[in-house]
């Protein structure tokens, strides 16, 4: 479980978060909806203990990211699939990872077979597509086999055939009682992926709901999405 209470995150006079309050239950894959700049980024950041926040918190399983004794056996996540020195080979930034979290070598070569990076594997990161990254990136978060997972973004570079399989691997670790929550700006890929909607804009909730009742029998889950999210402004800090 992860559970967002009362988060708020300022940088300077920009109001990046704005007293998010949910719970990410487990079993589900959640979609962290929003347009580019409303805040998703930021708050999975805090989540990870990379940003402080100016009030509130995220716990995950009852605990601050800082307070798991083991973090990449109880959280995977993909923020950033250009996080890896670029002349470190595939196999050794895994390798590294496991060893700074006493997960057995063998694991390494399971992910990298899982996100189809095997015949890669000893090649250097920085002569990888970003399609290529992205899929390592995947691979250190289920390096731990970990029982939550946060991807933001996690189909940017991949081809149709790529996001596919990302889209059956999210489904598939979330039907083994795994918690995923997953960013998106889109909606058509939230559609096609997601059992629950926490939708944000402006750093501010507008929507926590199942994907069936976001839109009931109404129109479109693209047009509530937009009409939802309309005249909210975004926050200008760079993206996040």
């Amino acid at each position: 479980m992860i559970r967002i209470r009362n988060l708020t995150k300022r940088y300077g006079d920009v109001l990046a978060v704005d007293d998010l309050d949910v719970e990410i239950a487990p079993g589900t894959v959640t979609g962290f909806l929003g347009p580019n700049g409303s805040g998703k980024s930021t708050t999975m950041r805090i989540a990870l203990g990379l940003d402080r926040p100016t009030s509130g918190g995220i716990t995950i399983d009852d605990r601050a990211y800082g307070e798991l004794p083991d973090p990449l056996r109880q959280v995977g996540a993909l923020l950033d699939a250009g996080a890896v020195h670029r002349r470190r080979r595939g196999y050794d930034h895994l390798l590294f990872l496991a060893r700074s979290n006493r997960i057995p070598r063998s694991r390494v070569e399971e992910v990298l077979a899982q996100v189809g990076m095997t015949d890669a594997a000893h090649r250097r990161a920085g002569t990888y597509s970003l399609g290529m990254r992205q899929r390592l990136g995947i691979a250190a978060a289920l390096l731990g086999d970990p029982g939550v997972l946060i991807f933001d973004e996690p189909v940017n570079g991949l081809d149709p055939e790529g996001i596919r399989w990302i889209r059956e691997l999210i489904r598939s670790l979330a039907a083994e009682g795994r918690t995923v929550f997953v960013s998106s700006h889109l909606m058509s890929e939230m559609a096609l992926t997601a059992d629950h909607l926490v939708v944000i804009a402006g750093g501010r909730l507008l929507a926590d709901t199942t994907l069936t009742d976001f839109v009931g029998d109404g129109p479109s889950l693209e047009d509530v999405y937009l009409r939802l999210t309309a005249g909210h402004e975004q926050y200008a800090g760079g993206g996040r």
